[in-house]
């Protein structure tokens, strides 16, 4: 079983003493970085509607990115990434065995660098997969991607032996994975608060749910779909009655919201 995750907005460039690996697409990275540099600080602002101040980030981030990076400027993508999500995922605390197994069976879908497994080094930078961002291959990133992504889980697949794709991505992420080149079988769990008797999806709260999903995958070593059923991290249970097989829906009460 593979499991996908978003990356996340917001970085965390702390030190880490922790291997590393070099991303499958770098040299795809590279080139959409190159494009990057054409644009302007304003072109940055209204292309992934960011204040002044990000754009100018993002701007001297992608002038500062190189193609051969000294170590220091390099994090491991599990540990980089900061968001809600990677606060469900807490790979920090993840043992090396954990963290040898997230290598193979964890993958976050990136905007920039396609596919990248936890370890992956990666350079600061923010470029959100939805960015209609034009390129020689196309007027978005979803264009750029093309099938790419679905090759390399594909392999990945076949590499560890999972038939099974558990999507705990967004959907501006997972959109970039092609489905007529996918060949694993996609389960994709929602996640719902119950207030007052009506279970609704809570962003906020559903992101940092898809990465204790992917957390409880890499820590239970679950192979079989059937196992996803017993996750019950943050308080939440499996509602058979509103599940399906490819949707298995979790419930908590939002009380137990945190």
């Amino acid at each position: 079983m593979l499991v996908v995750i978003s990356p996340a907005k917001k970085l965390d460039w702390a030190p880490r003493e922790t291997e590393m690996t070099t991303p499958d697409f770098g040299e795809d990275a590279l080139a959409l970085v190159k494009t990057a540099r054409d644009l302007t600080p304003g072109d940055l602002k209204k292309l992934m509607h960011l204040s002044d101040s990000l754009a100018n980030l993002n701007h001297e981030r992608f002038r500062d990115y190189a193609a051969e990076p000294e170590i220091e400027a390099l994090r491991p993508a599990a540990l980089a990434f900061a968001g809600d999500t990677y606060q469900g995922l807490d790979a920090s605390s993840l043992d090396p065995e954990e963290m040898d197994y997230a290598q193979d069976h964890l993958r976050i879908l990136s905007g920039l660098y396609g596919v990248l497994r936890p370890r992956d080094a990666i350079q600061p930078y923010r470029l959100e997969m939805g960015s209609r961002l034009k390129t020689s291959r196309g007027k978005s990133l979803y264009d750029y991607w093309g099938d790419q992504l679905s090759q390399a889980l594909n392999a990945q697949g076949e590499t560890t032996g999972a038939e099974v794709l558990v999507n705990c991505a967004s959907q501006e992420y997972f959109g970039a994975v092609d489905p007529k080149a996918l060949k694993l079988r996609v389960i994709t769990p929602q996640f719902l608060e119950d207030k007052d008797g009506a279970p609704k999806v809570v962003s906020f709260y559903a992101k940092r749910a898809r990465g204790a999903m992917a957390r409880f995958i890499v820590t239970r070593r679950i192979t079989d779909p059937e196992g996803l059923r017993d996750f019950d991290l943050g308080g939440y249970a499996y509602d058979e009655h509103r599940s399906t097989p490819d949707q298995p829906v979790f419930i908590r009460p939002y009380s137990n919201a945190a």
